[in-house]
């Protein structure tokens, strides 16, 4: 196994894995399949159950999108557009900043101040344990609530926006819905009312300010005939009186316009240049042209001519043929203007959003009447200039009359178109409709939208045994423990046999109960020694049966004692003299499992301390004898490593026909390096889900490493259900028909 990235998808679809292996990896860790699904079905059970009923209530909203733009052909079809989704998702971002929901919120506080019944609400009302006034939330938290209560989304390919609210009340769900619709169209009608209410202001202002002038000039008239007498103009005077005052209207007229029009123009600039800085600039530049100048001032004086010819007309004179030159005149130059502008409209929506031309064709507009207004203004400034001339040859007194008389009669009729603008301003800013129509409003919901109390048990009656499935999986990827004699396999490392589970494969021992091959001989543990033997007894049969077996493994803890001590065990029931040996003198076991004292032993012979016959102990086996590691010193290796341990190996090995050692961890200390080179053999014991795959390795290249006489590798503690268990099936009944089923400490 590899600790390294986890590769889910090679892992679990290499060619090393198949069907019945997962099979047996469940079977493997069963409790653990069981157990997790159990734990999230009761998790979504308690889910499903805890959290109270809420319930949703939603408000549709058709958007109607203004594309008025030159470059939109009536004729065609309307297409829907990214563009148009981009505005949607514009009117969206509104509905859901902070100005909008705290209009939504402070109507809201009106409604729970003046409701009532108050037990409708839920969220918008204290708990009982908060402290407030009226009962309600303050203004800031309901602010922030809905921004979590309430989703506002576009239907997937429609101009439709769905603004859904939730709440564990009905009511509640209901009226905070239908009060978002409603305050937001009343800021999109304000918002699309916007510039026709700048100017209806201003013509309101404009109104009030010239009835106070009209009311000053006549004033002032009606003090000059009091204190100067009534003077009377004669007819020529008094028509050019009335000509002036027309004109002076007119001009303060257009003044007003003109100021209208530049209000406008600087909104739409401003609106422009808050989305492109660079448009707004360019389009002033072409609309200021020098070509469109002389146009516009051509019209203008067309214009002015077409109407002095008409106030100037008399019944004995015919001017219409005059007055259809001039409108003849006044067309041509439009169609040129009008070519001009369309074509600078054309370079200035290239690429544009739709949004964006729409105000640009605005602004062009507003460019051109706004360049039109100016020039008029020009003009009559000009005639005005040249009739002032003839009233300067009017006597003085004469010439005074007239200027209060002119001043009262413009006022008049500029008092008069004033107020004939003001309305028709206010018209067009009632009748202007908002971009925003509630189809749908929301109801109050008969039954709770969420949670979906059986879809949530459903799912985690679905997920669990794949949930669980998937930790076994993670939880085998990152065991590097070896399993199964097919880890040990795989890697190409010679394996002997695999011992059963029992109660004494690790650590426990009490008073030769771990001596299962002698005691317990037709066990299934006694049957895998007796494969062990027989391999060991073919594996060298060229250069002759090993005599001298070294027992080791990768580390402490694997149950090597256990296995030198049965293997032992079982070449002594075979009538061979075996001898165990004890030559771990870190940490030895053997005169534990035979509860005797370590002393004497190997050590005190060693160092000359006792007899070699006093050493040797026998069993109640006759043909099984065993040598404790005795006393305990400080260099082991040393030891092991001295002629005399050579020279005692040489002597016990004509005594006996087999010599089982029981040695220290290859890995951890020298000291089994250094047996090695007096053996015969060496077998390898590493333990089922306990020994690292890495140490195994480790341990086996030490011993490739040293060239040492290997003869396999051992797993112990095996558990039957980990895929082999028709071993101990098949193994069971035939020692059943043989014996009558004797019981054994075995547990399978």
């Amino acid at each position: 196994m590899q600790n390294t990235d986890f590769d889910f998808k090679n892992y679990s679809f290499g060619s090393t894995k198949s069907i019945k292996d997962y099979i047996l990896l469940i079977r493997t860790n069963l409790k653990t399949f069981m157990i997790i699904p159990i734990i999230i079905f009761i998790l979504s059970l308690a889910y499903a159950m805890y959290p109270p009923n809420i319930y949703r209530s939603t408000v549709t909203l058709k958007i109607i999108v203004q594309q008025q733009t030159v470059l939109k052909d009536g004729s065609l079809p309307e297409v829907k557009t990214e563009n148009s989704d981009r505005f949607i998702a514009n009117e969206i971002e509104v509905i859901q900043n902070y100005d909008t929901r705290e209009r939504v919120a402070k109507a809201l506080i009106d409604t729970i101040e003046n409701a009532k019944n108050k037990k409708v609400f839920n969220l918008l009302t204290l708990d009982k344990n908060e402290e407030g006034i009226n009962g309600h939330k303050t203004l800031s938290d309901i602010t922030g609530l809905l921004l979590t209560k309430v989703k506002t989304e576009q239907k997937a390919g429609m101009d439709v926006i769905e603004i859904s609210a939730e709440s564990p009340s009905p009511e509640e769900a209901s009226l905070i819905a239908n009060t978002y619709a409603e305050k937001f169209l009343q800021f999109n009608l304000e918002e699309n009312r916007n510039q026709l209410n700048v100017v209806r202001k201003f013509l309101e202002n404009q109104s009030k300010e010239k009835l106070t002038e009209l009311n000053n000039a006549e004033n002032e008239l009606s003090n000059f005939k009091e204190k100067g007498g009534i003077v009377s103009l004669d007819a020529q005077s008094s028509e050019l009186i009335t000509q002036l005052s027309q004109l002076d209207a007119q001009r303060d007229a257009a003044k007003i316009d003109l100021m209208t029009s530049k209000g406008v123009l600087d909104q739409y600039k401003k609106e422009i240049g808050n989305q492109n800085p660079y448009l707004a600039n360019y389009l002033e530049s072409q609309t200021s042209q020098a070509y469109i100048d002389v146009l516009q001032k051509q019209i203008a004086e067309l214009q002015m001519n077409r109407d002095m010819a008409m106030a100037n007309k008399s019944p004995n004179m015919d001017v219409s043929v005059k007055i259809n030159e001039y409108d003849r005149k006044i067309n041509e130059l439009k169609q040129k203007l009008s070519s001009k502008i369309n074509g600078i409209k054309t370079g200035a929506f290239s690429g544009s959003p739709d949004q964006i031309k729409d105000l640009a064709q605005k602004l062009i507009e507003e460019e051109v009447r706004n360049h039109s207004l100016s020039i008029k203004l020009n003009e009559l400034q000009t005639i005005i200039n040249k009739y002032e001339g003839s009233i300067s040859r009017l006597p003085k007194k004469s010439m005074e009359f007239a200027g209060y008389q002119r001043n009262m009669e413009s006022l008049q009729q500029l008092y008069t178109l004033v107020q004939q603008k003001y309305q028709e301003a206010l018209i067009n800013e009632l009748s202007q409709p908002g971009n925003l129509v509630i189809i749908g409003v929301g109801r109050v919901p008969d039954s709770p939208a969420k949670p979906n109390r059986l879809m949530i048990i459903l799912i985690g009656l679905m997920i669990s045994p794949v949930i669980a499935f998937g930790y076994i999986l993670i939880k085998d990827y990152f065991d590097d423990t070896i399993k199964s004699p097919d880890d040990i396999e795989k890697n190409d490392i010679s394996f002997l046999s695999w011992i059963p589970h029992s109660i004494y494969n690790i650590n426990n021992y009490h008073d030769n109960e771990e001596l299962l091959a002698l005691y317990e001989s037709d066990s299934p543990v006694s049957e895998s020694f007796r494969a062990i033997k027989a391999r060991i007894l073919h594996s060298k049969a060229d250069s002759g049966i090993p005599k001298i077996i070294l027992v080791t493994s990768a580390a402490e803890g694997e149950g090597k004692s256990f296995v030198s001590f049965n293997l032992a065990g079982n070449f002594a029931q075979s009538n061979k003299r075996t001898l165990l040996l004890d030559c771990d003198l870190r940490r030895p076991r053997i005169h534990a499992i035979m509860g005797v004292d370590k002393k004497p032993g190997l050590v005190d012979f060693l160092l000359h301390k006792t007899k070699l016959e006093e050493i040797i102990r026998k069993t109640r086996k006759n043909n099984l004898s065993y040598i404790t590691s005795g006393s305990i010193i400080k260099n082991p290796a040393e030891l092991l490593e001295s002629k005399k341990m050579d020279d005692f190996l040489k002597i016990i090995r004509d005594f006996f026909d087999v010599i089982i050692i029981d040695s220290a961890p290859i890995v951890a200390v020298i000291d089994t390096e250094i047996l090695t080179k007096f053996v015969d053999g060496t077998i390898l014991v590493v333990c089922a889900d306990k020994t690292k795959n890495q140490l195994m390795m480790d341990a086996v290249d030490i011993i490739k490493r040293n060239k040492i006489p290997f003869l396999g590798t051992v797993l112990n503690d095996f558990r039957y259900k980990s895929g082999y268990g028709y071993y101990y099936k098949y193994y069971y009944n035939y020692s059943s028909n043989g014996n009558g089923g004797k019981k054994h400490k075995v547990k399978p």
